[in-house]
């Protein structure tokens, strides 16, 4: 049951999950990338996505009074629009691309995480960033489970505090992975490995969660985020001189 494959898809979904719980997002982006190194990416995708539904879940059951039901809600229906567009890449491009685009995103979020200094500052929901943001994110969580670029980059124009950045998204992410789940079944976009990967994560992946709420609570040095961004920037790196190879 637990050969090498199995044990290195559990490690990386843990280290995954602990980052989101600590974060508030970002499980796709090491998630996704590291599990295609291994498995195929219409199975490490959807596994993502599945994953983010169980994560998304219990963070609001636990910090439901932090999120910002307004902005959430009108990220949700923007996403829609994008998330069918984003699963007919994931189903109709060839996989080499799909790794491509996917460490290109990677890239170029980790150097505008490590290098933006924009001034700009909304005081308010601006609902031309809002619909931008969410149907970019619809189009990333249908193709690549990995919403979260978008929506942080909302959150830090946002400025919303670290606890409210943490439960807002996952306001957004629990009804737009359930979303992304239902059209990988409706493109048949599923298998027997998704279901056994994910089951035998539940417990490691409650641990994590656990684990990273309480360092949410503590952490304080901006240090660790760029430790996280610099090694995306490795994964992302990886995954443009895999989408070269033959």
């Amino acid at each position: 049951m637990f050969d090498s494959l199995t044990i290195y898809v559990l490690v990386v979904i843990f280290l995954a999950t602990l980052i989101r719980s600590t974060l508030g997002f970002g499980e796709a982006l090491v998630a996704v990338p590291l599990l295609a190194l291994r498995i195929p990416i219409t199975v490490a995708a959807p596994l993502a996505v599945l994953v983010s539904v169980l994560v998304a879940a219990i963070i609001i059951v636990q910090d439901w009074q932090h999120v910002h039901i307004r902005s959430a809600a009108w990220l949700i229906v923007a996403s829609l629009f994008g998330i069918p567009l984003g699963i007919l890449l994931l189903v109709k491009v060839d996989g080499h691309i799909v790794k491509a685009i996917l460490g290109t995103v990677i890239v170029a979020f980790s150097i505008y995480s490590l290098t933006g200094k924009t001034k700009l500052h909304l005081h308010q929901d601006h609902w031309g960033y809002l619909i931008c943001c969410g149907f970019l994110s619809g189009v990333l969580g249908g193709a690549y489970g990995m919403n979260g670029p978008p929506l942080a980059v909302y959150g830090s124009l946002r400025r919303w505090s670290p606890q409210h950045f943490r439960a807002t998204l996952q306001g957004y992410f629990l009804p737009a992975s359930l979303a992304g789940l239902i059209g990988y079944l409706a493109f048949g976009v599923w298998g027997s490995a998704i279901s056994r990967y994910f089951v035998l994560s539940l417990p490691i992946v409650v641990v994590a969660i656990l684990l990273g709420r309480a360092i949410n609570h503590r952490v304080k040095d901006h240090g660790f985020f760029r430790f996280v961004y610099i090694a995306l920037m490795v994964i992302g790196g990886m995954l443009i001189t895999q989408s070269l190879l033959p």
